[in-house]
């Protein structure tokens, strides 16, 4: 190729990865005639895939954990090929900095991460306490010398992605979702750990809230495979002939991507479908626990995050440490339900 790119090296999770977004509407702002490729774990490509600024995704070949220094020396001499002007190494993994390096790139920008002297020849170390994660990825786009003041912050663009309408008819069409009736997406999972998740019983709660407020709206529970029991939970305390899809493990991430650009409204504890639905400019309820709702929030133009804000919190724990999660137990359906109606009613 004689065309000059640009490399980015994705991060490894889906929320990651939506926050790091708008550091591509930085670098395609300042260099609109440089193609940008994505290098990314093949959970998260589909992600890439729906920002527009993303020329083509290239799926990482290795396991994950696993050096693998031969096979990343193979692969690097497949992007030399592909006459890169600069990286953006976003993991903080040595693994990660090595492709970069042994493939050429000139210019390799990232955080210090495991001591990548050398590796990483633009070298950003990141503020204390530590900034949020849209700021975090996207202060890469400058100079490691700029400030990063709250003014700054401010005038940073907004993760975006996009769903063609094909998408979303495609998926409804084999799901059977009727398109003229409204629809809640609920999502009662979170990957990081049990801690994070709002009690399945209080999902079902503020269904059943919505559904006394109109009882034509579907209900669509998202989530991977690991969240088919609490979907079933929430799904069997609702009222009988409900329309209730529970789609946990059932669908693809695009057709995740597509239902939530359908829905009416998304209520997600922190994770990466929150910030789908975020970057998707889908009015959210989000639910935080023990990690910092102002660290990681939702970018909505109709948004509320929902938190405690209890003495023990943020904990950032995968399991409660005092055993009792309160942070997620006590935040009632009612607190939720007075978030969410005003947006149902727009």
């Amino acid at each position: 190729m004689s065309e000059l790119r640009t490399l980015i090296i994705s991060p490894n999770w889906i929320g990651d990865a939506v926050m790091a977004q708008p550091l591509l509407q930085l670098l395609r702002a300042a260099h609109p005639e440089r193609p940008i490729d994505v290098l990314a774990p093949p959970a998260v490509a589909a992600v890439w895939r729906q920002a527009a600024e993303v020329d083509e995704v290239l799926e990482t070949p290795f396991r994950h954990g696993a050096l693998q220094l031969k096979q990343r020396w193979q692969y690097a001499r497949l992007l030399r090929k592909r006459g890169y002007a600069d990286a953006y190494i976003l993991p903080n993994t040595i693994k990660y900095a090595l492709i970069p390096w042994l493939a050429g790139i000139k210019q390799r920008v990232g955080y210090k991460g495991e001591s990548r002297y050398g590796m990483i020849n633009v070298m950003h170390h990141d503020e204390v306490p530590p900034r949020p994660m849209v700021a975090f990825y996207a202060a890469l786009a400058k100079s490691p010398v700029t400030v990063q003041g709250p003014g700054l912050r401010a005038a940073l663009p907004r993760p975006r992605l996009v769903v063609p309408p094909a998408q979303i008819a495609a998926v409804c069409e084999r799901l059977a979702i009727d398109q003229s009736r409204p629809m809640l997406a609920l999502a009662p999972g979170a990957e990081f750990g049990g801690a994070k998740r709002w009690p399945a019983r209080h999902f079902a709660g503020l269904a059943q809230e919505v559904l006394k407020r109109d009882p034509t709206t579907q209900i669509a529970l998202l989530g991977s495979p690991k969240d088919k029991e609490a979907c079933a939970e929430v799904a069997a305390a609702l009222p009988e002939g409900a329309a209730v899809f529970n789609l946990a493990g059932a669908t693809s991430l695009p057709e995740a991507f597509a239902l939530i650009a359908r829905a009416a409204a998304v209520v997600a504890n922190d994770s990466g479908l929150l910030h789908i639905a975020s970057a998707l400019n889908r009015p959210v309820l989000a639910l935080y626990g023990p990690t910092d709702p102002d660290h990681a929030p939702p970018f909505s133009d109709l948004a509320a995050s929902l938190s405690l804000r209890l003495d023990c919190a943020p904990c950032k724990q995968r399991e409660c440490p005092l055993g009792h999660q309160d942070c997620m137990v006590k935040l009632t359906p009612d607190l939720a339900w007075q978030k969410l109606q005003p947006m149902l009613a727009r």
